[in-house]
C-alpha cells in the first residue's frame, strides 16, 4: 500500500509570451503556495488572503499585502495628452489577484501565499500564466 505524501504538490513549466514559466504548487493544511517564476528565483511574496464579508456569506473579497519585495506603482507615461496614474493599485497586487483568486476560491477561501517573478507582465501573459496555475491545481 502507498503511503501518502505529506504535502500535495504538482509543478508544471511551459512557454508563455516566449518565456519559459515554471509553476510550482503546495497545499498546506492552512494555506496554498504557489511559486510562479520566469527568471528561476521566488521574487517578490504577496500573500493574498480572503476576507469574508458578514453581510455576504460565502462571498470574499480579497486583500493583498507584498511580505517581501518591492509594490511596483502602476504609472503611465508622461507627455502631451498623458497623465500619471498615482492612485492605481500597485501592478503587483492587481497581478496576485488576477492568478490566484480562483486557488483561495477552490480551496474554500483558503489564504495563497504567492511568490512572482515575472519578466513578461501584459495581459496576454498573465492570462496564460493563470491557465499554467490551473493546471497545478492541488486541492
Amino acid at each position: 500500500m502507498a503511503a501518502k505524501p505529506i504535502l500535495d504538490s504538482k509543478q508544471a513549466e511551459e512557454v508563455v509570451q516566449g518565456v519559459l514559466t515554471e509553476v510550482v504548487c503546495t497545499a498546506f493544511a492552512n494555506s496554498i503556495l504557489v511559486v510562479v517564476t520566469q527568471y528561476g528565483k521566488m521574487g517578490t511574496l504577496v500573500l493574498v488572503e480572503p476576507n469574508v464579508l458578514a453581510n455576504d456569506i460565502g462571498r470574499a473579497s480579497l486583500a493583498t499585502k507584498v511580505l517581501l519585495g518591492k509594490d511596483e506603482i502602476l504609472r503611465e507615461p508622461r507627455g502631451p495628452g498623458k497623465r500619471t496614474c498615482g492612485s492605481c493599485p500597485p501592478l503587483v497586487h492587481v497581478c496576485a489577484k488576477n492568478l490566484v483568486t480562483f486557488v483561495s476560491q477552490e480551496a474554500g477561501n483558503k489564504p495563497v501565499l504567492l511568490a512572482l517573478a515575472l519578466k513578461d507582465k501584459s495581459i496576454e501573459g498573465i492570462k496564460a500564466v493563470r491557465e499554467v496555475i490551473r493546471s497545478c491545481k492541488v486541492c
